[in-house]
């Protein structure tokens, strides 16, 4: 079931756009929102504020919890996102600033020598200062206008800000799980070399006894040498996700290493009874639909901008003067003079310059429109795709614990009955793959999971919040 929402009423952009005397493509935008989540079944439906603000907490991973918070202070992305905040409020103040007077100053003094006849040489000195304020009245709002594109810009920066935030807080999850996933593979593989250098040793002294062929023997080792083939390229991936790690945090490559390898919990495990909202708290918390909203409402304004061209303009101008002969006279007050002067402009002919910018201005917002738009459905596409992969991991892992289980004793069953001469060589060779193939499946959808999970909190607006 779905139920129409205005695009713009999606909860914090303002409704003024729908008021304003140009139709602009922002004042006409419709779209649905569905009113619960298609796959959110066995998560509770609540305001999911309170778990996503730091969400990598609930992983229960200090570690986890200490790289993130660290890169969320170093990380160069962060810090250039900041810097832009600054610009942007700059540029806005210096908009605001049009709405007001200017006013200037001036002082001079100059000397002047005039020759005579009669007396030579005359020597004349003359002193003046000034001051001198001008102001555009905005009659049809088009300072106000930009003043609000220059604010609504700024809205745009800062949650850009909480955007980066949150896709570094995901990203580097995501990171620090595979490390930890390649940490556990590497933990099943010796542990399986260990199991197969038994198997190779007891192969060879059966061979050696005369109660097996040396093809027994040869298997053995081979299988052996497989496992241990599979170490070093593990190895390379943990070392290459710390340095992945360490460049997310803004590091040298390795300074990481030690804080990595003091400790290992295994795979972080999402936590249970994550809560989810309906669909618009969603898009209210998303900073990529927050960014999308302030450029469309800085596009809107920029619209009102442009066609306020069209209109008349009133300028004010006024001065007041000083000057004298003399420096102890120049605040004589029948030295100053002053003036005012007030005068209309306005477009007669302009060769459609303010028609073609006016047109541009449109096209633009209506591509913001377009952009919104798009953000949002991706915003709801993100978050139900996460939904069915956290459901359909948890099944898949579920399956795959009863198999690993059953593999174990498998496994260890085959190695006693071969050791007794029970059996052929080939079906413990068999188990040891079957058991290794789902060990290492096991960890694949133990990791999964838990990127599954951590796409979820992304799609769902976490990892910032408006104190962050």
């Amino acid at each position: 079931m779905t139920f129409p929402l205005r695009l713009l009423q999606i909860g914090w952009i303002p409704l003024a756009l729908a008021a304003c005397s140009l139709q602009s493509p922002s004042s006409r935008a419709d779209m649905e929102l569905p009113v619960a989540w298609k796959n959110a079944a066995g998560f509770p439906v609540a305001s999911p504020s309170k778990d996503l603000a730091r969400w990598w907490k609930r992983f229960d991973d200090p570690l986890l919890t200490r790289v993130i918070s660290d890169a969320l202070k170093s990380n160069p992305d962060i810090q250039s996102a900041t810097a832009r905040i600054k610009e942007a409020r700059a540029r806005r103040d210096a908009q605001r600033a049009s709405l007001f007077p200017s006013l200037g100053g001036s002082a001079a003094a100059s000397s002047r020598a005039t020759e005579t006849n009669q007396a030579g040489t005359v020597k004349t000195n003359s002193y003046s200062a000034g001051l001198d304020a001008s102001w555009e009245v905005d009659l049809f709002g088009k300072r106000r206008s930009a003043v609000e594109a220059a604010s609504a810009n700024l809205g745009a920066t800062e949650e850009n800000l909480h955007s980066v935030q949150a896709a570094l807080a995901s990203e580097i999850a995501v990171s620090y799980t595979f490390l930890r996933a390649s940490e556990a593979r590497l933990v099943v593989l010796h542990r399986s070399v260990k199991s197969r250098q038994q198997t190779s040793q007891l192969a060879s002294w059966r061979t050696q006894a005369g109660e097996a062929d040396a093809l027994e023997s040869s298997q053995a080792l081979g299988s052996l040498e497989q496992a241990r083939a599979a170490i070093p390229a593990l190895e390379q991936i943990a070392a290459q996700t710390r340095n992945q790690l360490a460049l997310l945090s803004g590091r040298a490559p390795g300074s990481l290493d030690g804080m990595l390898c003091s400790s290992s919990k295994g795979i972080p495990t999402p936590a249970r009874g994550l809560a989810l909202g309906i669909p618009a708290d969603t898009l209210r918390q998303r900073p990529d639909v927050r960014v999308a909203g302030y450029q469309l409402l800085a596009a809107a304004a920029s619209t009102r901008a442009a066609d306020a061209e069209r209109f008349p303009s009133l300028n004010l101008a006024g001065s007041l003067g000083l000057d004298s002969l003399g420096t102890g006279k120049i605040f004589n007050p029948q030295t100053a003079s002053a003036g005012i002067i007030a005068g209309v402009t306005s477009p007669i002919f302009d060769a459609g310059r303010i028609r073609s910018n006016l047109a541009a201005q449109t096209a633009l917002e209506e591509q913001t429109v377009q952009t919104y738009r798009a953000t949002v459905l991706t915003g709801l596409s993100e978050t139900e795709d996460a939904l069915i992969a956290c459901r359909r991991t948890a099944e898949r892992l579920e399956a795959l614990e009863k198999a690993t289980v059953a593999a174990r004793e498998s496994d260890l069953l085959a190695r006693q009955r071969y050791q007794a001469g029970e059996i052929d060589f080939l079906i413990v060779l068999d188990a040891q793959r079957t058991l290794l193939g789902l060990e290492d499946s096991l960890l694949a959808v133990q990791t999964d999971r838990t990127t599954a999970y951590i796409q979820l909190y992304k799609a769902l607006g976490g990892g910032w919040s408006p104190a962050s």
